[in-house]
């Protein structure tokens, strides 16, 4: 079965692991994602209905526009990927037009011109809130169309909200299954992680996701978290099934070297 692509490119994203996240989703009528992302998991499964949240309003108030208005999205997101926008300069005079604009539908054109134009496909804000990944240097940035189509059609079935992990979590009823794809833990203690957005998720963050994951089990609400394969999130997810995935990320250490690290799939559910 052909796998259906995001139309953003984002770091992190679940694309190449959808086999391994698929099989282990229980069955249900509502799918709830409290860190949506670019929406892979999304795009790949039949749920009749979706909750799909973020805390990030930019990414949002782009899905909610081009669920609602493709046609117009496409029109105009089209014309800003041309050879002449494809410069440093024009990335930088457009990424602070994005930084000072205010309107949704033009926020949201740059959103998607920042993230095919930007760095690796890097979504990243420094503490005052601006986006600040460089400019990519990519001989002839994609333009999403089919993929943007695509989407608008799936999203009919879907809800967006920006709003917190917690509170999306709190939302699942009876028929939900919930997926947490959170910002993954540092490997180390000294690691470097840059923020996503203007908040970063703590170790007490990643704990209390556990938490609440366990409540919602206890009340028969299964939910699948993935995250990298760690002691410490060995220990977060105890009360979970634990699946190694064994497509691996490399992750740069000390001295150049690289080394694997596995991912981990805990899934919180019921005991029948």
């Amino acid at each position: 079965m052909k796998k259906n692509r995001a139309f953003l490119k984002w770091a992190g994203g679940k694309y190449p692991l959808l086999d391994e996240i698929k099989y282990h989703l229980p069955h249900g009528e509502c799918l709830i994602e409290p860190f949506v992302g670019a929406g892979s998991v999304f795009l790949n499964t039949n749920y009749r209905r979706y909750l799909l949240a973020d805390i990030n309003s930019d990414l949002i108030d782009l899905y909610n526009i081009v669920k609602q208005q493709p046609e117009a999205y496409v029109l105009e997101a089209r014309a800003l990927f041309t050879d002449a926008t494809n410069q440093p300069e024009v990335y930088y005079r457009l990424r602070t037009e994005f930084n000072l604009c205010r309107d949704k539908f033009r926020r949201a054109l740059l959103f998607l011109y920042l993230n095919r134009h930007g760095y690796n496909g890097l979504c990243r804000y420094n503490l005052s809130g601006e986006f600040n990944v460089p400019f990519g240097r990519y001989s002839r940035p994609y333009f999403p169309e089919y993929e943007l189509y695509n989407f608008a059609e799936r999203a009919q079935n879907a809800t967006f909200v920006c709003q917190s992990y917690d509170v999306s979590m709190h939302s699942a009823g009876s028929g939900s299954v919930v997926y947490c794809d959170p910002p993954y833990a540092p490997l180390s203690a000294t690691a470097n992680f840059t923020a996503y957005h203007t908040n970063s998720f703590s170790m007490e963050q990643q704990q209390h996701l556990a938490r609440l994951a366990e409540t919602l089990a206890d009340s028969r609400i299964p939910v699948l978290i993935s995250n990298h394969d760690t002691e410490l999130t060995r220990i977060w997810y105890r009360q979970a099934q634990l699946h190694t995935v064994h497509v691996r990320r490399s992750i740069s250490s000390k001295g150049g070297a690289r080394k694997k690290v596995d991912e981990l799939l805990a899934l919180y559910q019921a005991v029948k």
